[in-house]
């Protein structure tokens, strides 16, 4: 009898412990950069500005580095490097002489 007790709390603690550990929800930082680049330009950057966020304290990246390149492939490369994944682009385009503002999203695992 002893041991039936003995083995079902056994189990029960096992399930609890499984069930806790399959219900973590992957939780990660996300940052948002602007990209101003001048329309019909193959990637050209007119500029990039990235605000303070709390997703930058930590981080083996700085806003200076990040505001300084010049292309959108060697800014997704650069965040590739550093571990950030990029997850959507969003563009505001006015009209056709007009620059075309982006927003980059990219997140990283905590």
């Amino acid at each position: 009898m002893k041991k039936r007790i003995t083995f079902s709390v056994v189990i029960l603690c096992f399930l609890f412990a499984v069930e806790g550990y399959c219900q973590e929800i992957t939780k990660y930082n996300f940052l948002e950069i602007i990209v101003v680049q001048k329309a019909n330009n193959r990637g050209k950057v007119k500029r990039i500005k990235v605000e303070e966020q709390a997703s930058l304290k930590g981080e083996n990246i700085s806003i200076d580095e990040i505001e300084d390149i010049e292309e959108t492939s060697t800014l997704l490369n650069y965040m590739n490097a550093h571990d950030w994944e990029f997850l959507d682009r969003q563009s505001v385009v006015s009209d056709d002489n007009d620059p075309v503002w982006m927003s980059y999203i990219f997140r990283k695992r905590k």
